[in-house]
């Protein structure tokens, strides 16, 4: 049986903010199935791994090699929930069903799989925390991704939220997607971790 493919490969990053050098020389490899834990203190970095992968931060050294020959589409799921207040749920996915291709589930079905089912015709404005995150959490289900990068996809949530994090990652997982999630929390099926210090 051959091995799972590589979707990314890390050859020795380094990224600075500002005058302080975050990390230096990390190497790591993810592939299909794989969900890889990034933990360590707050400031050590975590977030700033994420947004370099995802490409909004340029690192000062090192490489960041895809599968293919061009960088693949992702999700990044960062602190905030890039939620629009005034448009309701439907219209929230939606949007970014519009942006990100219509290529998974629909807006209804969607919201059906993270239990806001019945709030489709709400406005956002009126969700509580832990709703909010699961309405952002449905935002990974209305386009495919190969890779999401979640950060902190356990905050705001309950016990049950964290339950439907850990489903949603497996059932993405067992199609042959991948995540990278940076987290203080365990989060189960988590086939790699790295850790990172604080500089």
């Amino acid at each position: 049986m051959n091995p799972p493919a590589a979707l990314l490969t890390v050859r020795g990053l380094a990224l600075r903010r500002g005058v302080t050098l975050l990390f230096s020389g990390l190497d790591l490899t993810v592939c299909a199935g794989d969900l890889l834990l990034v933990r360590g203190p707050n400031g050590a970095g975590k977030s700033s791994l994420l947004l370099t992968i995802y490409g909004i931060l340029r690192p000062e050294a090192g490489q960041i090699v895809w599968s293919g020959e061009e960088p693949p589409l992702l999700h990044l799921l960062g602190h905030a929930a890039g939620v629009k207040a005034r448009l309701t749920l439907i219209e929230n996915l939606r949007f970014w069903q519009a942006l990100n291709g219509a290529t998974g589930l629909a807006p209804q079905a969607a919201l059906e799989a993270v239990g806001l089912g019945a709030l489709g015709g709400l406005d956002a404005g009126y969700l509580s925390a832990g709703q909010t995150k699961r309405l952002s959490l449905a935002r990974l289900l209305v386009s495919h991704r190969d890779i999401w990068l979640l950060d902190e996809p356990l905050a705001s949530l309950d016990a049950a939220g964290d339950r439907l994090v850990v489903d949603l990652l497996a059932a993405h997982l067992a199609r042959g997607g991948a995540a990278i999630a940076a987290t203080h929390d365990d989060i189960a099926g988590a086939t790699q971790t790295l850790v990172l210090e604080r500089p």
